[in-house]
Formats: C-alpha cells, structure tokens, sequence
C-alpha cells in the first residue's frame, strides 16, 4: 500500500488496518515456521505497511 492511500484514511481506520495486519503478520510467522507459506515476500510486505501505518501514525500525534 503505498502512503497517498494511507494519508487518505482516518485514524480510527488507520488503527483497525494495524490490528489486522499484526494479526496477519503472525499468522504468517506460524506459516513460515510450519512450511505452509507460499508467498514467502508476504511477511516483509506487511511489514512494511506496518512501518508506513506507524509513520503516519507518529506524524499526525506530532502535528496535534
């Protein structure tokens, strides 16, 4: 997801993105750890997104 689309959400949505994507990023460890991963550049993907969210996050509590 690229950071035009994460500026265009709000922070209750912004907040429920995360959850969900730390929630995938786990299941994706448990794939990994057990072999069942098939797209193994998924786990650094979410990662990143993750990254970006919390970028965005950090910016908007800096400028309130």
């Amino acid at each position: 997801m690229k950071m035009n689309l994460i500026r265009e959400k709000t922070d209750a949505e912004l907040a429920m993105m995360l959850a969900d994507l730390r929630r995938e990023s786990f299941t994706l460890r448990l794939q990994g750890r057990t072999g069942q991963l098939q797209n193994t550049a998924r786990p650094k993907n979410v990662r990143v997104i993750i990254a970006r969210i919390l970028t965005e996050q950090a910016k908007r509590a800096a400028k309130a």
